[in-house]
């Protein structure tokens, strides 16, 4: 038994419904780098008023 070697064609549409489908959609996207694809910020200067809080003084205010 031997199997059909000929390629497929695919039936040409020639609307301008399908000609507008094959130029939009025709084509995969640009690449895009992965080193693209990261964003880096500098750190932000840290906040003195952030570390005022002691989390020790409950201790001191209701046990002292």
């Amino acid at each position: 038994m031997t199997q059909g070697t000929e390629p497929r064609k695919a039936p040409v549409d020639t609307t301008d419904a399908a000609r507008l489908r094959r130029d939009r959609f025709g084509s995969l996207p640009e690449r895009i780098r992965p080193e693209d694809t990261v964003e880096t910020k500098p750190a932000s200067v840290p906040d003195p008023a952030r570390d005022t809080y002691n989390p020790d003084e409950w201790l001191i205010r209701y046990c002292g």
